[in-house]
């Protein structure tokens, strides 16, 4: 009679903590989403940004949210102007998504399209596939960044136009 052996799998090596963030951010890579330019304008001055991270909470009433990275230029303005306009980019924008999302002055950003406003005073993109003027109603810590639940309170759609889709670290059309 033979003594039988039993195999022992080796435990999985401990990824540290870089190793995650850089796992996880890799995976968000593959989740497609749609570019926007969020503006806030008001007593905390003028700001923008390029984000994917927005999406739906509710129809009733009509809720949105958006993340705001707390070391963001944006921030201390958006924070104070409790206002924000979510413009959603066609593919036309491409180069404007590119000025709002690295390091480019805030006047100059702005230059680089035309803009009006709707009810809160943000900025809203003229020729957005739609923009979403709202009012920040409650912001939850989400670790680096501020969730901002808020309440649409103006809506303007264009008709037409191809979105702009982030993927992969590429950006597509649809």
């Amino acid at each position: 009679m033979q003594a039988s052996s039993k195999a022992t799998a080796a435990a999985p090596p401990v990824a540290s903590k870089d190793d995650r963030k850089l796992e996880y951010r890799n995976a968000m890579a593959r989740l497609g989403a749609a570019v926007n330019i969020v503006t806030s304008d008001g007593p905390g001055g003028l700001a923008g940004f390029a984000a994917t991270a927005v999406c739906s909470v509710t129809d009733d009433p009509p809720t949105l949210l958006v993340c705001l990275n707390r070391g963001s230029s944006a921030y201390p303005a958006v924070s104070a102007n409790q206002v924000l306009c979510v413009n959603t980019l066609s593919h036309s924008h491409e180069d404007l998504s590119r000025l709002f999302g690295g390091k480019t002055p805030v006047k100059e950003r702005f230059e680089g399209a035309s803009w009006s406003v709707l009810e809160t005073g943000a900025p809203a993109l003229d020729d957005a596939l739609i923009s979403l003027d709202c009012r920040v109603k409650t912001i939850s810590d989400g670790g680096t960044h501020d969730i901002l639940i808020c309440e649409v309170v103006a809506i303007r759609e264009n008709e037409g136009g191809q979105a702009l889709i982030y993927f992969d670290r590429r950006y597509h059309r649809i």
